[in-house]
């Protein structure tokens, strides 16, 4: 009875969504206050109705209700508790249901704080939400419903989780990527209603701004942890592999991290209205293009959760409508959005255009390379596979260019800047960038490398770059200087771009001074690997609460000082009787000693597979400091602070017009950023 609970609140949320998508813009057309305030009420209640499901559906792995036939499907009495927990979110259903809960948490979170913009504009954003949780929630009750049963033919144990998820990590890293996908949708919401509105603003883009970046930080931050489970938990030593799923992420990504410049145009200069509307579409519609690829069996990977091509169908449908309907709406619209900031060649919007350009053209690539071989086999001229290989040659020096560029954008003025003053602002840094750059192949690896030099170059003059804006910003008129001046935003740019720098250099370090070696070794056996002597001391057996493996015993040590003992594993699962490969790891700051224990061999031998990689961990730090400069921009003050209403509660609610008070608004903002463009 419990389960059929679930499935029905899922169908009372389905109501209010349906409800939410309706009931605010009949009374917006019809000039009805009351129906414009049921909006967020709807919310609440779609919202809560979700969580209801969702945790019904987990109460059903708790108690191990293998009548559920997705439960029994993905669980087992001997898994531990926490991996039921991952479990809900394991397998095709029960990941939608999550998706689902995601976007209504994102729906819910914009109805309660934004106290601050006019019911009549938030109003119109939850009803685009609330649309765009009809069509997923139907999408889950119609061919994805977590709560179907088995009766009358219930087993008595279920086939348990996959063995490549079972994983600590697993239990935080899809809802935190969940939560980066299908934040994009509210960045949607608010370029859809500005468009309903005939608004482009830079009111507007202020109001989306933070859910925008906080939607990157999400994404930026569940793109990292899935790079880091699949360094550890696949046994392979890499950490991308240019997956089709993981590209699925990494599109939205770029496009988000170019929206996000393009809303702070926006905002403050009244620039690139339009075009900050299509990437808001964009970002959202490459979330959905990564849905469909995960979902609809059209790859093989081990990210894919179905393999039924009529749900690939249906979120085709979702997919399309979403793009069509908001691009229709964007070309009756968009004629008549004007921008009324100008700007010269050699201004900071110049650079951040440029960024955006090279952003989206290095999306294009990755979006051809993924989609291409789909096609070609959807022609039928046969099978093909698109690698590593194109998309190094051809992501590489794109985004080359784009580090280049944003060595100029932190530096170069609003506006126009003055004549000379941008070379003299760069001088120091491309000259300390390129004698480091040199230098680092010959004091780290003994010779030059050409690679090695230009990605250290390329990771200082954006770190010294951002390092001298941040300096610059902080001096005051009497000469003095103050970190005190100094915004949130200012320091979420300066550790953002750290970040960047210093995912550069653990790419580049670990691309060119990685060392594979694959040795034959039995018990007693050294071996010395990138200046570590690898003693192996032999196997024994260990079980785990689900598994039976063989645990190597290795001794890490160097110029006779022991290390660590890494204990690499083999496991085989009891009940999918998979075979799992579990890495050990000693790890530091400047370098990782990644061992995996291969199949046995004759003689008591054992294959070993050691890795030498350093700076690998440098491209998640990175990340998480580039989620962490994200996170300082949200919590600026002037996105906490009380805003004033720009659009009365008594303005026309007219879906052709709002009020002009948001012209004035606009206007308002344009002034000042002009004012502090000619002090600064």
């Amino acid at each position: 009875m419990i389960p059929e609970l679930g499935h029905f609140a899922l169908i009372i949320a389905l109501a209010f969504a349906i409800c939410l998508s309706i009931v605010p813009l009949v009374g917006i057309i019809s000039n009805h206050q009351k129906l414009i305030t049921y909006a967020k009420p709807l919310t609440f209640g779609m919202f809560s109705f979700t969580a209801i499901s969702i945790i019904i559906l987990a109460y059903s792995f708790v108690t191990d209700d293998f009548s559920v036939k997705y439960v029994a499907s993905h669980s087992n009495t001997h898994l531990p508790y926490y991996f039921k927990m991952s479990a809900i979110w394991g397998g095709h259903e029960g990941s939608l249901l999550l998706w689902v809960f995601s976007l209504t948490i994102w729906t819910a979170a914009v109805a309660k704080f934004s106290k601050d913009i006019e019911d009549v504009f938030i109003a119109r954003v939850l009803a685009v939400l609330g649309m765009i949780v009809v069509g997923f929630i139907a999408f889950t009750i119609l061919t994805s419903n977590p709560f179907d049963r088995l009766w009358p033919n219930v087993p008595m144990e279920g086939r348990d989780l996959n063995p490549l998820l079972q994983d600590v990590l697993f239990l935080i890293h899809p809802p935190i990527l969940y939560m980066g996908y299908v934040g994009f949708a509210v960045a949607f919401a608010f370029a859809v209603a500005a468009l309903m509105c005939g608004k482009l603003d830079a009111a507007w883009a202020r109001w989306a701004r933070p859910w925008t970046v906080a939607a990157w930080v999400f994404l930026t931050v569940g793109i990292a942890l899935g790079s880091w489970w699949a360094y550890y938990e696949l046994g392979w030593g890499g950490w991308w592999f240019w997956d089709p799923v993981e590209n699925a992420s990494f599109m939205p990504w770029l496009i988000g991290t170019a929206l996000i410049h393009s809303l702070a145009v926006t905002e403050k200069r009244g620039a690139f209205r339009n075009w900050t509307v299509l990437l808001a579409i964009f970002a959202f519609s490459l979330s959905l293009l990564g849905t469909f690829i995960v979902r609809s069996g059209i790859i093989t990977s081990v990210h894919s959760f179905a393999a039924d091509p009529s749900r690939g169908m249906f979120i085709l449908y979702l997919l399309a409508i979403t793009v069509g309907g908001s691009l229709t709406l964007f070309a009756f619209r968009a004629s008549n959005v004007a921008s009324f900031s100008r700007f010269a060649l050699y201004s900071r919007e110049t650079a951040i255009l440029i960024c955006n350009i090279i952003l989206v053209i290095a999306c294009i690539t990755v979006l051809l390379g993924t989609l291409y071989p789909l096609l070609v086999d959807a022609m039928g001229l046969g099978k093909m596979s698109v690698g590593p290989p194109y998309f190094n040659a051809v992501f590489v020096p794109i985004m080359s260019l784009l580090f280049i560029v944003m060595g100029i954008g932190p530096l170069i003025r609003w506006k126009k800047a003055k004549k000379g003053e941008l070379r003299k602002q760069l001088s120091s840094p491309s000259v300390m960038s390129i004698f480091i750059g040199l230098a680092f192949p010959f004091v780290y690896g003994g010779e030059f490398n050409a690679w090695v030099t230009m990605g250290i170059t390329l990771a200082c003059w954006v770190q010294l770059v951002v390092l001298k804006e941040l300096f610059n910003q902080t001096k005051l008129n009497n000469g003095r200087r103050s970190f005190a001046r100094l915004t949130l935003s200012q320091w979420g740019m300066t550790i953002a771009h750290s970040g960047i720098a210093m995912t550069i250099v653990g790419i580049t370090l670990v691309s060119i001074y990685e060392t594979e070696t694959n040795v034959k070794m039995i018990a007693g056996e050294s071996v010395t690997v990138a200046g570590f002597d690898i003693r192996f001391d032999g196997v024994k057996q260990v079980q785990g609460p689900n598994y039976s493996a063989d645990q190597g015993q290795i001794t890490l040590s160097k110029n006779g000082d022991f290390i660590s003992l890494l204990q690499p594993e083999r496991r085989t699962y009891l009940v999918q009787t998979m075979g799992m490969t579990e890495a050990a790891m000693d790890a530091g700051l400047f370098r990782d000693v990644y061992i995996a224990l291969g199949d046995p061999l004759s003689g008591n031998a054992w294959a070993i597979r050691v890795h030498f990689k350093p700076f690998v961990r440098w491209i998640w730090f990175g990340a998480m400091l580039m989620a962490l400069g994200g996170v300082c921009a949200v919590m600026d003050k002037r996105y906490r602070r009380k805003k004033e209403k720009v659009i009365p509660t008594k303005a026309s609610l007219s879906t052709e017009k709002c009020n002009d008070d948001v012209i004035l608004q606009s206007s308002m903002t344009e002034s000042m950023a002009q004012s502090v463009g000619k002090q600064s």
